[in-house]
């Protein structure tokens, strides 16, 4: 016998909830949507073993995850939410299917999971994100799109920038989905769109995370000026105290281009450089 899977509306029903789009409460309400998220993890052997979902809202995703998942754990912050949850799926949660958490997803202890699927809060996708993508598990992850397409951005494209390097320093990312406003109730000003990654070491290593990080950001705030500028006018920013120096040790070519076509690995390469020479307030 197929199984049912619980409808959307009726679940919010059931939760006697209408959303907040001032509180980042847009409920996923498309089926289609609904039963492709899963799929996007299955159909690339990604490990069902234990899911974490967060933001589980009134459980539409969730219901839908238990069905493919050995175990689901979902991480929702709305208290009246998180109750909810456990009353609807109380079986699940009786049988050790489905644990909720009830916390915020940035503060929380995040459970050791094999994969991810979750419709993000907007407000809080970025940080999210770059919690889960350092754990080393596939990730199907909606967002809102005109970041997803950021993240997904390859050297050379427009939207190419610092959260491109980032997220393709942990992973190999992918859209696979635009979402319409009409997905979600109440809809957002936005669309929305769905991003697949698939871990991996990198070829290439950095010398400290957080000033690899804070390195690019640096950089990318002056996108338009060549390197050789952008490295020497942002040291309040990157915490260099010797910008001349990485300039002077660097390939001139590359210090001649501008960041929009500067690979990953160029840039792990640059802040090895800028580590050893240019003596960073992180050190």
């Amino acid at each position: 016998m197929t199984r049912q899977a619980r409808d959307p509306d009726a679940l919010r029903a059931r939760a006697g909830v209408v959303g907040d789009p001032g509180q980042d409460q847009h409920f996923l309400v498309d089926d289609r949507v609904l039963d492709r998220l899963p799929g996007y993890l299955t159909e690339v052997g990604g490990d069902t073993s234990h899911v974490l979902e967060i933001g589980g809202g009134t459980g539409a995703l969730t219901d839908r995850l238990c069905a493919v998942a050995n175990s689901v754990t979902v991480i929702e912050r709305d208290a009246r939410l998180a109750s909810f949850l456990r009353e609807e799926f109380a079986t699940e949660c009786a049988e050790g299917t489905l644990t909720v958490i009830e916390g915020d997803a940035l503060e929380a202890e995040l459970p050791s999971v094999t994969a991810s699927v979750s419709n993000l809060p907007y407000g809080a996708s970025s940080e999210i994100a770059f919690r889960l993508l350092p754990r080393g598990v596939p990730l199907v992850l909606m967002f809102q799109r005109e970041f997803a397409e950021r993240m997904a951005a390859g050297p050379g494209d427009d939207e190419y920038g610092r959260l491109s390097v980032t997220a393709n320093h942990y992973a190999d990312v992918e859209l696979v989905e635009t979402v319409p406003p009409e997905a979600f109730d109440p809809q957002p000003a936005v669309e929305s769109a769905v991003l697949r990654t698939a871990p991996r070491e990198p070829s290439y290593s950095v010398p400290d995370g957080e000033f690899f990080r804070t390195f690019l950001k640096a950089i990318f705030t002056q996108r338009r000026k060549t390197m050789r500028n952008a490295v020497r006018n942002t040291t309040h920013i990157s915490g260099l105290d010797d910008g001349d120096a990485v300039v002077d040790a660097a390939d001139e070519e590359l210090m001649g281009r501008r960041a929009g076509s500067v690979s990953p690995a160029e840039f792990a390469q640059l802040t090895r450089l800028a580590w050893e020479v240019g003596d960073p307030d992180t050190q």
